[in-house]
């Protein structure tokens, strides 16, 4: 009897398309990638490390010198669909592995319902889940008091093309390892050929 090879294995912990997409929103492609992620702290790391003990780190930057530029994704996404596919973004980097914590999420028009929802409450209060920095926070690209995050998600959900070419260079600043601009390609390729 001929052998058959074996069908390849794809196991769920393997980040991809999803077979079904969130409840009550369409599948958005393309999917962003999960990026770099942070090296492990050396001091105070609770519990073993599994895999290969790392490295010594990379020198820091001396003084004046620009520190690594994140890495940019841009997710195509028409200005009303912006939010959607920045909470797509956000679901995807979670199910990868992210940390709540470690994801900013900015928007250049309307804000988003959470952050919405959350200023109901007061500003004390919604800063204080910012400044706890324990789950993903939503803010408008403007507000200056947000601080920086390894992953940070802008959706061009509106605003002027004089207030998202403010926003996008801010983002970048604030992203330490990747920044996910969800939009309309046309415009902020535009905004980012004019000297953002």
């Amino acid at each position: 009897m001929p052998l058959i090879p074996e069908e390849p294995q794809i196991h769920e912990s393997v980040p991809g398309p999803r077979a079904v997409p969130a409840a009550g929103r369409p599948a958005m492609t393309p999917r962003p990638v999960p990026g770099p992620r942070p090296a492990p702290a050396r001091s105070g790391d609770p519990g073993p490390r599994s895999g290969p003990v790392p490295g010594p780190r990379p020198p820091r930057p001396a003084a004046g010198t620009p520190a690594a530029t994140a890495q940019v994704q841009l997710i195509p996404a028409p200005a009303e669909s912006a939010l959607g596919a920045a909470d797509e973004a956000v679901d995807l980097l979670l199910d990868a592995g992210r940390a709540p914590g470690e994801v900013l999420v900015l928007t250049t028009g309307d804000p988003h319902p959470w952050a919405a929802h959350e200023l109901s409450f007061g500003e004390a209060s919604y800063w204080a889940q910012h400044d706890a920095g324990d789950d993903v926070f939503y803010a408008a690209a403007g507000a200056e008091r947000a601080t920086s995050r390894p992953v940070v998600v802008v959706a061009v959900n509106g605003g002027s093309d004089a207030e998202v070419a403010r926003a996008l260079p801010a983002a970048m600043a604030r992203a330490r390892g990747l920044l996910i601009v969800c939009g309309d390609p046309k415009r902020v390729n535009a905004l980012l050929s004019a000297g953002v």
